[in-house]
């Protein structure tokens, strides 16, 4: 970015660098970040995560999935077509570096007739008229003005680049955690059959007993009860896994009713925590970040070109025509002209002034979103890091009370069996077990959704492409 140092001093010096309180790295050379950056963050693993961070889960119905959005999300098309623009406003910006030459042309015919005072008859004359010229204007950029808005205009570019990264991490990470939801609600189908059978069982059991005298008719209203409660939550499981499969055909770019295909039935084994990096290869890898950060300097540009605004503009002008009444003869006589012109504002109540101003605040406030999304970033790494130890402890204490559960609720069959427990014992440990199932299951799959939220938090990009059916108009190819 070209600096232009009277301007860039008086939005650096208040703004930049006494906000800039700690050195240390940003994405790009430039100032520092405006907060201080801590050392490392709280946890960390010791394999760096590669740029496809969802193969590290060995799920091939996930990379297929994913696949699939990054080819045909509606959203993510969406970003390609507002970088486009973006690409395209910055190629208009800096065509004002250079001269606007334009050609004119005309032809024309005219016809007169004259009448002699004798009154002889009139006589016809027959002119052609042919002319031809070309102007060349050019701003000469003496303040750097142009050169500023044109700055600006690339950045703003670059920034839309960011924000297309940016969305592509999004989407793979919604895609992923989205299918394994959609895996958990599976599973969790897959144990309310099992409970709904057991419950049955235990209400033919209940029967049983209280044919023979040995229980209340409580008991088999309860148990019956019980049975219903399970295939209730049965139902609801299942309208859970069909909107989960809407939400997954959305996301890939297909109608809801477009069917999800994986051969994967259960939650994969969660791979070892990734190297998390230091704060500061955050800040370089973000890509919300670096967006913020090339609004930072598009700002700073855009207060650049502002304040030259205020100052007289040097135009340079160049014109050739000719004129001649055949086409033969344009190219015989040629007149040329060369002109400057300076325009120099003498009142405008101020507003030049202020539009300075609002740039500079406009700046200012770019370098505290910056800031922001810098503190955003390491809040949600920790935030990530924090979830995921913790739903680890979760996971390992209720896969305990789980396996003690199981042996209650055999024990206390065996013995409502052979008349030594009451109901009330077994549907306690009953729904009890029930109940820690179900948990188990999710809380495994919530492990799985934190590692998501890690893999998207710590950022990255993989050199995205775009999908080979969504190319750019042919004007604007080989840019």
């Amino acid at each position: 970015m070209t600096t232009h140092p009277p301007l860039r001093a008086r939005v650096a010096a208040p703004a930049l660098l006494a906000l800039a309180a700690c050195a240390g790295p940003s994405p790009n050379d430039g100032p520092p970040p405006p907060i201080r950056l801590p050392d490392r963050f709280s946890e960390t693993g010791l394999l760096a995560p590669p740029d496809r961070w969802w193969t590290t889960l060995a799920d091939p119905a996930l990379d297929a999935l994913i696949d699939r959005a990054l080819a045909g999300n509606l959203d993510l098309r969406a970003a390609w077509d507002r970088l486009d623009q973006a690409e395209a406003a910055a190629r208009k910006a800096g065509a004002g570096l250079w001269p606007e030459v334009s050609a004119e042309s005309s032809a024309g015919r005219s016809r007169s007739a004259t009448r002699t005072a004798d009154g002889a008859p009139r006589t016809f004359s027959t002119r052609d008229d042919f002319s031809l010229g070309v102007l060349a204007t050019y701003e000469v950029d003496l303040w750097g003005r142009v050169r500023s808005t044109r700055d600006a205009a690339a950045l703003a570019a670059r920034a839309s680049r960011e924000d297309l990264d940016a969305a592509a991490i999004t989407l793979s990470a919604e895609v992923a955690a989205t299918w394994y939801r959609l895996l958990d609600q599976r599973g969790q189908i897959r144990l309310l059959d099992e409970q709904i059978r057991t419950n049955a069982e235990y209400l033919e059991l209940v029967t049983f007993r209280f044919r023979q005298g040995q229980g209340s008719a409580v008991d088999v209203l309860q148990q019956r009860q019980l049975l219903e409660s399970t295939r209730a939550e049965r139902h609801r499981a299942d309208a859970e896994r069909q909107v989960l499969e809407h939400r997954l055909a959305i996301l890939t770019g297909q109608p809801p009713d477009a069917p999800v295909t994986g051969a994967r039935e259960s939650l994969p084994s969660l791979p070892p925590m990734p190297a998390t990096g230091l704060p500061a290869d955050l800040v370089r890898k973000r890509p919300d970040v670096r967006a913020a950060w090339f609004r930072l300097r598009e700002a700073d540009a855009a207060a650049a070109a502002a304040a030259a605004n205020r100052w007289p503009r040097l135009s340079l002008s160049a014109r050739a025509e000719t004129s001649a009444d055949a086409v033969r003869d344009l190219l015989d006589n040629w007149i040329a002209g060369l002109a400057a012109g300076l325009v120099a504002p003498l009142f405008e109540g101020g507003a030049r002034d202020a539009e300075a101003d609002r740039a500079q605040a406009a700046a200012r406030e770019r370098l505290h979103r910056y800031g922001q999304s810098i503190l955003d970033a390491l809040g949600e790494v920790e935030d990530a890091l924090v979830r995921e130890q913790r739903q680890r402890d979760v996971v390992e204490s209720l896969e305990r009370q789980l396996a003690l559960s199981k042996a209650a609720a055999d024990q206390t069959r065996e013995r409502y069996a052979k008349g030594a427990e009451d109901y009330l014992r077994v549907l306690t440990v009953l729904l009890s077990n029930q109940r820690l199932e179900r948990d188990t299951l999710r809380g495994r799959r919530e492990l799985i959704g934190h590692r998501i939220d890690l893999h998207r938090a710590l950022g990255g990009g993989w050199g995205m492409e775009r999908p080979s059916d969504e190319a750019p108009p042919s004007s604007t190819e080989g840019r």
